[in-house]
């Protein structure tokens, strides 16, 4: 780990789970109504450390590492499968093992898909969903600097060797750069400090099902199909309009399955909306979550 503080910006109690002898890390603050927020790559629950402290004193907050991400195990890709499908079954384990009902999903990045896939498994657990900058069905296109990460062989060594993917995002994910100090650049960066501790970063860019035969894609047909079912679910989307990853168009596709969600557009953020506004998307977050319980 860096020498860098950033667990002061982490002030939270670890709990894990087993999942097939693999440590899955998690942080369950607060009490109260239940937010289970899911993260996406290359980060972790790091990502969700602004919305914790201000809200665990109305709710309770579960916020899940994904095996292979922040303080989760990080095993091979022999022993583990790195797959959407298995993501959704962790998800689904911990809410199970935890018991957690009416469930609030707080999501970004690969967070929809993994969340929402957990939901479409378990949908009377589900109550509402708050999404960030994601995506849980298919898009037509993929960004070239993602593409460029696919590469046989060349991807494996920019992401897993050259740890590019991670370099990358502290800077080109943020329409305000001047908040990513040096504190919080380690605290995104420092679980992924090895070859073997980024296994899941290249498996995440690896595993996008761009076509019918990628093992991911029918995976992600059935999430598609089952988010008919949450029409009338209270949802909130909150789209930093400086992404050029999870752009505007993915905000308007989850409009038409979810035509009841409000929607929030910060024009000032980026993919890492929660690092660029944390204030609004916690005001936001805040007056969603009271009308609903109200």
């Amino acid at each position: 780990m860096s020498s860098t503080d950033w667990r002061s910006l982490y002030p939270f109690a670890s709990h894990e789970l087993r999942l097939d002898g693999f440590r899955y890390h998690y942080l369950d603050e607060g009490a109260g109504p239940v937010l289970l927020l899911a993260h996406g790559n290359p980060t972790w629950s790091f990502f969700w450390r602004e919305i914790v402290t201000a809200l665990r004193g109305e709710f309770r907050l579960i916020v899940p590492d994904h095996i292979g991400c922040g303080l989760s195990e990080k095993p091979s890709p022999a022993e583990y499968s790195y797959r959407l499908a298995r993501r959704v079954a962790d998800l689904n384990r911990l809410v199970q093992d935890l018991d957690l009902r009416e469930i609030t999903l707080v999501a970004h990045d690969w967070g929809g898909a993994i969340g929402m896939g957990a939901a479409v498994k378990d949908p009377g657990r589900f109550a509402r969903f708050v999404l960030m900058n994601t995506g849980a069905f298919r898009a037509s296109s993929c960004p070239w600097k993602i593409r460029l990460c696919r590469i046989p062989v060349l991807g494996q060594l920019a992401v897993q060797g050259l740890n590019l993917f991670v370099k990358a995002a502290l800077t080109q994910t943020t329409a305000k750069p001047e908040r990513m100090t040096p504190a919080i650049k380690a605290g995104f960066s420092d679980p992924y400090d090895s070859w073997a501790n980024r296994a899941a970063v290249y498996r995440f860019v690896q595993d996008i099902p761009l076509k019918p035969s990628h093992p991911s894609y029918q995976t992600l047909v059935e999430i598609e199909n089952g988010l008919a079912q949450f029409r009338d679910r209270p949802a909130c989307l909150i789209w930093g309009m400086q992404d050029w990853c999870f752009t505007p168009w993915f905000l308007e596709k989850f409009r038409e399955f979810l035509p009841q969600a409000e929607v929030h557009r910060i024009a000032d953020a980026g993919h890492y909306v929660v690092q660029d506004s944390p204030e609004e998307v916690v005001r936001i977050m805040r007056e969603f979550l009271r009308k609903e319980e109200g």
